[in-house]
């Protein structure tokens, strides 16, 4: 069995790390640069950096702040927010990103997973879906959960992984910044649905949340913000943890 991931994701608004509940609210969590180095030094897997509001605002992703970022951690490093082009990928590659996620971009313009995986290697692209489960179901939104679409959330990532997505990256907007779990059923459905990894995001509480996630949602990775931001959970505490739960994960 490969290896669980543990994630710690940096929400970035206006060069700072923020975090919300449901997508709103949103509240300083700390420097990027001091909490990304932190999370590298107590052996975080790999890191996210998103930057939120770059899709709703129309701009660029933080270039410098992602070359500062790279430049103090060890871990592989996926950034999004923003992206629309191929240029745009290979700027943040060259800025020191291991891997890019695409979200909104992808939903408007879905043949730019073909072109990320084609160009640069599916191991590069990142599918992120935000979804919302309603009465009719998942649906997918854009523009950091702003906008709902037409999107289905399972035969999205689908969609996704045939077109050359390396990973799908679930955040449960019902869940995110709650703290009472994630989203299991859901997780565990795109799961036995996909043949790549499966990173899920919202809801992380306590330490019990991220074994059910490995067990009963069957993720690959799990990704979390507030948890480890706020000092809630540490690193190096989970992982013993999880290892005492039989769930196995890298030291």
């Amino acid at each position: 069995m490969l290896a669980k991931r543990i994630i710690p994701c940096l929400d970035i608004k206006d060069g700072q790390t923020v975090k919300g509940t449901n997508f709103v609210n949103l509240r300083q969590a700390g420097d990027p640069v001091e909490l990304a180095r932190a999370y590298s030094e107590q052996g975080a897997d790999e890191l996210v950096f998103l930057d939120i509001t770059a899709s709703f605002e129309g701009r660029k992703t933080f270039t410098e702040l992602v070359k500062r970022i790279a430049e103090n951690i060890s871990i592989p490093f996926t950034v999004g927010g923003g992206i629309h082009e191929l240029s745009d990928v290979d700027r943040l590659l060259g800025a020191g990103a291991d891997k890019i996620s695409i979200n909104s971009s992808a939903i408007r313009h879905p043949e730019l997973i073909d072109q990320i995986a084609r160009n640069f290697g599916s191991q590069v692209c990142v599918l992120a879906i935000d979804a919302k489960q309603t009465e009719k179901g998942w649906w997918c939104y854009l523009n950091g959960g702003r906008v709902e679409t037409d999107k289905e959330l399972f035969s999205w990532a689908k969609e996704g992984e045939q077109r050359g997505a390396g990973e799908i990256l679930f955040t449960s907007m019902n869940h995110d910044g709650v703290r009472e779990g994630y989203a299991n059923e859901a997780l565990a459905k795109l799961s036995d649905d996909l043949s790549i990894p499966v990173i899920a995001s919202g809801g992380a509480g306590k330490m019990e949340h991220f074994r059910d996630v490995f067990t009963i949602g069957k993720a690959d990775a799990a990704l979390a913000a507030g948890v480890f931001h706020f000092g809630d959970i540490r690193i190096s505490e989970l992982k013993s943890y999880l290892c005492n739960e039989n769930i196995t994960i890298r030291n």
